[in-house]
């Protein structure tokens, strides 16, 4: 029973002061790690046909988190990222088991040996100008829902905010006189100053009107049709729909559209405007600069400016040729030399 005991004491440790008072980590990274600890737990207890509060640390071995991590790959069809996230919340945990009970440190350090897994970059889908515009006009701002939706999925693009960041705006946070501006809280609580657009902060300035809100207040900008804060879900809902109907007039391609991809189709537009990466790094709230430069790789509109950079230009007749096609000519020349008579046998005696 002491043994039992003892996760139970780790389990509220961790949660109670490791990670709240000592590290004092976001509600969303606590979230997080609730949910890993959680569906790790209820493995367990199938594994070892044991009720959860039974399990010892002793069972939570590095074969256990081994097969678990298979179990939410393969069996619930989770990403290599997903997989990845729950095995940092684990580590994270059992560093705070080998810290509080240095008995368990062995345990600890082969749960903690095991690495995260090398997995495909995804493929960051991004809209263009005119996609975008197809999915603002399609929007029909004569009722208050379709206002609230236009000034969302503006503010989004405009700000490049993450979807949290998005619906945790609140009107305090919001400077609509000159010059605009928005308060932003991203990841880890870091706070940055986002400037807005004198058009964005006009709609903002008239919805906030609209429903009677003091701009000096904590109400949340973002609301449903019940006046409660709207929640991810519901957003990548309003998204959804609003692609949707821009896709069956054929203004839009193919494409996976989630709010997410507005903050890429920021970052890409102002990558194609020649906004250097250290400014969009601090526009949208990265911790490195290696994160910005990803975008750099997906703008189709950046991928065609540097295959017309190959064009070399060597003179009035051929400038702008492409170099393959100055290689389709030199090799048609090639071949023109098997048919010449570049060759004549002298004539014997």
């Amino acid at each position: 029973m002491t043994e039992n005991r003892e996760l139970g004491q780790c389990i509220r440790s961790f949660f109670g002061t490791c990670l709240t008072e000592q590290r004092n980590v976001s509600r969303h990274t606590i979230l997080s790690y609730r949910d890993s600890l959680k569906l790790f737990l209820q493995f367990a207890s199938e594994r070892y046909s044991s009720p959860a509060d039974r399990l010892t640390i002793e069972q939570l071995d590095s074969d256990t988190v081994l097969a678990f991590l298979e179990h939410i790959e393969h069996k619930r069809g989770n990403c290599v990222a997903t997989r990845n996230a729950r095995l940092a919340a684990l580590h994270s945990f059992y560093r705070h088991v080998a810290a509080r009970d240095p008995r368990r440190l062995d345990l600890c350090q082969k749960v903690l040996a095991i690495p995260a897994k090398r997995g495909p970059l995804p493929t960051m889908h991004y809209l263009e100008p005119e996609e975008l515009k197809a999915v603002l006009d399609d929007i029909d701002r004569s009722s208050f829902a379709g206002r609230r939706d236009h000034v969302l999925v503006s503010f989004i693009y405009q700000t490049g905010a993450r979807v949290q960041e998005a619906i945790d705006t609140r009107a305090c946070d919001l400077q609509l006189e000159p010059p605009p501006s928005v308060r932003i809280w991203g990841k880890g609580r870091r706070e940055r100053l986002v400037p807005l657009w004198a058009a964005t902060a006009a709609l903002l300035r008239a919805w906030l009107a609209e429903r009677n809100v003091d701009p000096r207040s904590t109400s949340p900008v973002f609301v449903n049709l019940a006046g409660q804060p709207l929640t991810r879900w519901g957003v990548r809902h309003i998204l959804s729909k609003h692609v949707a109907s821009a896709s069956r007039r054929g203004a839009l391609a193919d494409k996976r559209v989630s709010p997410h991809t507005l903050r890429h189709t920021t970052a890409v537009h102002m990558l194609e405007a020649g906004v250097g990466a250290d400014a969009i790094r601090d526009f949208l709230g990265h911790s490195s600069a290696a994160t910005t430069w990803r975008y750099a790789r997906i703008s189709m509109e950046m991928k065609r400016k540097a295959i017309e950079a190959c064009a070399i230009p060597t003179g009035a007749s051929d400038r702008g040729t492409p170099v393959w096609r100055q290689d389709e000519d030199l090799l048609k020349e090639l071949e023109s030399l098997s048919r010449r008579r570049t060759y004549v046998e002298p004539k014997k005696g």
